[in-house]
Formats: structure tokens, C-alpha cells, sequence
């Protein structure tokens, strides 16, 4: 299956080991019961007494006058409940009056003092020696103070004998929990932002992403998900081919076995072709049909997708200054009732009318006389577009077998008229895009604009073809994938995309 892949299974276990970590994570908190937990850090532990023997310390000569405190040193000790429940008096689990005991190994205890913080004041009345607060030696006896979660207090405890740094434990014990040591890097550091199982959790996250990460930038040459092998022909409209061309060559480049020609002339043979080529093979063969606008009848077995919407063009030779064309005035034109460009408007030049039309075979040309004329062009009256060869006909009418060869000659010709899609692969001097009832062509509308001159651009396949072959990988990569972005290069609105939903009708369906 298509969807086994590396990439797959990794996104996958990522996503399943996200749900179950979360269900894990309720699941302990609603299930599992908290530990209690007293924690004890040293949080000062430096000389006071004279200078002599300081070494690296600097004494501060507190005690110059009492030879026994020469070598005092003071202690602060921090305790607090950084578990997640409360400790009573009656969670210690010591049978002596009091809580925790506190052993300065090597010195001896002169004195202490309690502190705590300015919101804990009801801890200080558990600190009297009624409740256990005392001291014998290097040893001090720390009554059971309760302390709400978070809560601490210090104990700043003067010693004398032994040297900075020897060793202080703090023991005891917590019913369904334990005291224990903590760490802080400043004086009044605050706890981890996250518990150890979310670090382990927000750990084996991180490898999973890295892992397909690496897969994705390491894969080498495979090509990604949803590309197949083999041969495919591209036919039908010559005003799409652009896109067609960039098309083809990036998913050869994205997709190493492909091999895509594009071989554009005209939608109307592009789709007559694509159905006798079917019909002979009696299957979906490996040709895809580009057409400027809906199919003809006849075609039953072609299958639609709706791929984008295109703009197109009236170009108008340079010697007549006209910007804008009511549609009125443009049926006139096709129609021979205007002569000559002074019969629309006496500030015109009295140039001729030429015509430059595409031929029979052009979807543009189909567009045109869809959505403009709403009727058909007369029959071409001219070879060269300059001199008039049927006497019959009222003004000059000519065919151009490309897009390129009728922007040419629009240019080069005085007076003369065309058509094209919006935004051509040329565009020669001598020649201006016409407004049509007050609305300009533009790319960045084709999905709003009342412009009437645009139309729906269809691939054809025959029939449904395989959900493997080279045909609905290269429509999938057209439609939905990386070819939108070709397509909004060239000028033109997906169908896909939110904007062309509405101005392509119906969302377009699934390519097989």
C-alpha cells in the first residue's frame, strides 16, 4: 500500500504516542496517589570568625575576642514541601516529639534562628522547644511543622569547629512519602518548570519528530508519497501548454521514472484524440486532455476534473486609443457592422477593422465565442490579414494557429483585434488589453471580478483510470499538490483553492 512508508510510520507512532501519553497522563493523575515529599537544600554555608587559617575565605572577624569562635561558621538551610500534597504534624512518622533531624558532621551547633516567609507567620509557633526544637552537638532535632504545598521555612544555624563544606543531612520520615535533598543553582531558586514525566514525555516527542524530520531531509533519491512510474502524453489546449510544460517537467524532477510529453494543439483535437485512443485500446490510456472550456458532445466516455479558472484577453492594435469595449460594441465589431473603427466612435481613426481569430481547433477561440459572442465567428475572409480575399465579406477576418502568432500580428497590424489568454508566454509592443464593460483583466480577481471574458480549464482522462497509474498521480500532483502553485504562477485559480471553489462551480472531484 502507498501509505506504508517510513515517513507514514513515524508520523503515525508520533500521533499515537501523543493520545496515549495524554491518556496516561489523566489516567495518573485521576488514578495513582501522590507521594508526599519534603525537600532540604543548603542554601549558605560560609566562615565568620577571625582571618587566621581562612584560606580562600574571607573571615569576617565576628568573633576576634571569644578564641572558641574563631573558626564559626554559619549555615542556612532551606526546607520545604515541594511535593504535590500537604504534610500534617502527624505525617511524621518518627516516634520522638519531634519531625526531622539535622547532622552537621565534624561541628558543633552554637545557636539558630528561624525565618520564614512573610505570608507563613503561623509557622513560627511550632518552633519552641515544647515541640521538639533542639540542638545537642553537631545535631539538631527540627520540630513536625506542617507545611501546605510550596510552603518552607530556613534555619540559620551557627557552628563552630569542622570546615566549610563538611557534610549536612537532614533524615526523617514522611507517611507515603520522603525527605530528601534538592537542588538550587540561587539562593531562592523556584522548582522545575515540568515534572520528570513530562520531561520524558516532551523527550521521546522530540525524538520522534527529529527521526522523521532526518528521514524526510536523508531519504536521498526516493521520490514522495504518490508518485508513479512510466510514460504519459499531455494533449489539448495550446493557451494551458505553459503550464502543462512546467507542470510536467517538475514532477519528473520530483518523481525519477516519470516521463511526461507535452504535446498541446488545440483542445478540440486534444479531446478527439484522448477518445479514439481510448476507445481503440479499450481502457484508460495514458493521455491527459487540457481543454479551455467544457468538452463537446459526443464524448461519453471522457471523465472531467476541474482544474482551474482562466482569465482571457481582447487585444487591440496601438493605433487605435480605445481602453474599454462594451460587449455591445464588440458583437457589433465581429458581427462586420463596424467597418472601420470611426463607424464605433467619431473620435476613433478611421483604420479598418481587421479580425485576428484563432482557428477551429482553439479552446480559446470556444471560450470567445461561449462567453463574448454567444454565437460563432464568420468564416475568415484573409491569408495575411491585410488584404481581403472574399469580396463578399464586409471586413477583413484572419486565423492564427497560436497564441503567439496572433498577439504578433494584432501588433503589427493598424486597426487590428484579438484575442488571448490573460497572461500569454509573450507579450510584443504595439498592442493593449481591452476593459470589457468597465472591468480590466487581472490575475489577482479572476475569482471575484465581474469580468465576463474567463472560463473553466478541464483535464479529460478516459473513463476512471487507476488509482496507481502515472495518470491520477500526475492529476492529483496538478490539482491538489505542488502543481497549485504552477498554476497560480501562470495566472490562473485553482479550483482547489478556497477562493476558486465558487468560481469553478463544484469542488472538484477525486481523479481516480
Amino acid at each position: 500500500m502507498d501509505w506504508v512508508s517510513t515517513e507514514n510510520v513515524i508520523a503515525v507512532g508520533t500521533a499515537v504516542l501523543g493520545v496515549l501519553a495524554s491518556v496516561a497522563a489523566l489516567w495518573y493523575e485521576r488514578r495513582v496517589p501522590r507521594r508526599k515529599r519534603l525537600g532540604y537544600r543548603v542554601q549558605m554555608d560560609t566562615p565568620i570568625g577571625s582571618e587566621e587559617g581562612a584560606g580562600r575565605n574571607v573571615r569576617l572577624g565576628l568573633f576576634d575576642e571569644d578564641p572558641s569562635m574563631s573558626d564559626a561558621t554559619l549555615v542556612l538551610l532551606r526546607v520545604e514541601n515541594d511535593g504535590s500534597q500537604s504534610i500534617a504534624d502527624a505525617d511524621y512518622t518518627g516516634r520522638e516529639l519531634h519531625g526531622l533531624t539535622a547532622e552537621f558532621s565534624g561541628r558543633t551547633i552554637r545557636g539558630i534562628a528561624v525565618t520564614q516567609p512573610g505570608d507563613a507567620e503561623h509557622l513560627m509557633e511550632h518552633f519552641a522547644p515544647a515541640f521538639g526544637l533542639r540542638h545537642q552537638d553537631g545535631t539538631l532535632y527540627i520540630p513536625r511543622v506542617p507545611l501546605n504545598r510550596g510552603e518552607h521555612f530556613k534555619l540559620l544555624v551557627l557552628l563552630t569547629g569542622g570546615h566549610v563544606g563538611d557534610g549536612i543531612r537532614i533524615t526523617g520520615g514522611i507517611r507515603d512519602g520522603e525527605v530528601r535533598p534538592n537542588r538550587s543553582t540561587t539562593p531562592d531558586d523556584v522548582p522545575p518548570l515540568l515534572s520528570r514525566p513530562a520531561r520524558l514525555l516532551t523527550f521521546l516527542l522530540t525524538v520522534c519528530v527529529v527521526a522523521l524530520s532526518t528521514v524526510v531531509v536523508v531519504r536521498g533519491d526516493r521520490p514522495p508519497m504518490g508518485c508513479a512510474e512510466g510514460d504519459l502524453t499531455v494533449v489539448g489546449s495550446t493557451a494551458f501548454k505553459p503550464v502543462a510544460d512546467e507542470l510536467a517537467d517538475k514532477y519528473e524532477k520530483d518523481c525519477p521514472g516519470a516521463r511526461i510529453t507535452v504535446d498541446a494543439h488545440g483542445s478540440a483535437p486534444g479531446v478527439n484524440e484522448l477518445d479514439e485512443k481510448g476507445a481503440a485500446s479499450k481502457n484508460s490510456p495514458a493521455i491527459v486532455a487540457f481543454s479551455d472550456g467544457p468538452k463537446a458532445a459526443g464524448h461519453p466516455r471522457l471523465r472531467e476534473n476541474r482544474v482551474a479558472v482562466s482569465s482571457f484577453a481582447m487585444v487591440l492594435n496601438d493605433r487605435v486609443p480605445l481602453k474599454d469595449l462594451s460587449l455591445a460594441d464588440l458583437r457589433r465589431v465581429y458581427r462586420g457592422e463596424a467597418r472601420t473603427w470611426r463607424d464605433l466612435d467619431p473620435a476613433l481613426p478611421a483604420l479598418p477593422v481587421v479580425l485576428v481569430s484563432r482557428n477551429s481547433n482553439s479552446g480559446t477561440r470556444a471560450v470567445f465565442q461561449r462567453r463574448i459572442l454567444r454565437g460563432f465567428e464568420n468564416a475568415p475572409s484573409s491569408a495575411d490579414c491585410r488584404r481581403k480575399e472574399d469580396p463578399r465579406a464586409r471586413i477583413i477576418r484572419c486565423e492564427a494557429d497560436s497564441t503567439e502568432e496572433l498577439l504578433a500580428t494584432v501588433a503589427k497590424v493598424p486597426g487590428a483585434i484579438g484575442y488571448s489568454e490573460l497572461r500569454s508566454s509573450t507579450t510584443p509592443k504595439g498592442l493593449r488589453r481591452l476593459a470589457l464593460d468597465g472591468h480590466a483583466p487581472a490575475v489577482d480577481d479572476i475569482g471575484t471580478s465581474a469580468y465576463p471574458f474567463r472560463e473553466i480549464e478541464y483535464a479529460y482522462t478516459y473513463g476512471r483510470p487507476p488509482a496507481d497509474s502515472l495518470v491520477s498521480s500526475f492529476l492529483n500532483y496538478t490539482i491538489r499538490l505542488g502543481g497549485q502553485d504552477v498554476v497560480r504562477t501562470h495566472g490562473h485559480l485553482p479550483c482547489q483553492a478556497v477562493e476558486g471553489l465558487r468560481a469553478c462551480g463544484v469542488p472538484v472531484r477525486g481523479s481516480g
